[in-house]
């Protein structure tokens, strides 16, 4: 199974090439779109989702990443395996968060092919080096240790909004499990405090809780907290005790 995570969007040609080279390439093998407006130009912050909704696999799983504002410069193209699972993308921090959760990490340099467009390498080097680790089960290229890894040392979560979903809930990159119930969550004037889920608080109220995916998540049950100032992208939140 391949995963597209990407921050092309779900408008315009770029996902359907990437997907045409998977798909010319392994046709019986099943395309997952896992996300394709991730934080644009962020790989940090994507980073942090893709670790959160990539969670989980299954073994076998083949994942093209790209969040690539340095695409066609001189960062690193690089494959990965960990878990039993693979990951392709830029060596600018966006697999880092992944590769850190699993127990057995390795790295490699992908070498870019002459004919590879500056501006396009998840079509032209991540896809086809995918199709080369499903049909030999490895890629060519040289052993980086993965702590060579731009980011690799970096926090491992971020205290602000990384995502806004269509209902209006604002994703953190806050770990939930290093979150505790009684913690305030406070973000420009506003006071969160934790409910499991929506149906724990009344319509209309707002409170933070763990998402399915392990995250902190802003929420107003049956409500909008995108419409409250200063909940955008980027935006800062603290957290202390009650």
């Amino acid at each position: 199974m391949f995963i597209l995570f990407t921050d092309f969007g779900y408008d315009g040609p770029y996902v359907g090439q990437l997907k045409a080279v998977l798909l010319g390439g392994a046709p019986a093998v099943p395309v997952v779109d896992l996300m394709h407006d991730a934080p644009v130009f962020q790989p940090e912050a994507a980073g942090q989702l893709l670790a959160a909704y990539g969670g989980g696999l299954p073994a076998g799983t083949i994942t093209v990443a790209v969040v690539d504002p340095g695409v066609g410069g001189d960062r690193r193209m690089i494959a990965a395996r960990g878990d039993a699972r693979w990951w392709l993308g830029p060596d600018n921090g966006l697999l880092v968060p992944t590769l850190r959760r699993c127990a057995d990490v390795e790295v490699w340099e992908l070498e870019r092919p002459a004919s590879a467009a500056p501006t396009f390498h998840g079509r032209d080097v991540f896809a086809p080096a995918a199709l080369e680790v499903l049909e030999n089960g490895r890629v060519e290229g040289e052993p980086v240790p993965a702590g060579d890894l731009v980011g690799w040392d970096s926090p491992p979560s971020l205290s602000r909004i990384l995502y806004i979903d269509r209902y209006g809930n604002a994703v953190t990159g806050l770990q939930g499990e290093a979150v505790m119930d009684q913690a305030v969550i406070r973000i420009g004037y506003r006071e969160l405090r934790f409910a499991q889920t929506f149906s724990a608080v009344a319509p209309g109220e707002a409170f933070w809780y763990r998402n399915s995916s392990g995250l902190v998540e802003l929420a107003v049950n049956q409500g909008r907290a995108d419409e409250w100032p200063g909940v955008e992208l980027g935006a800062e939140v603290t957290v202390s005790t009650a």
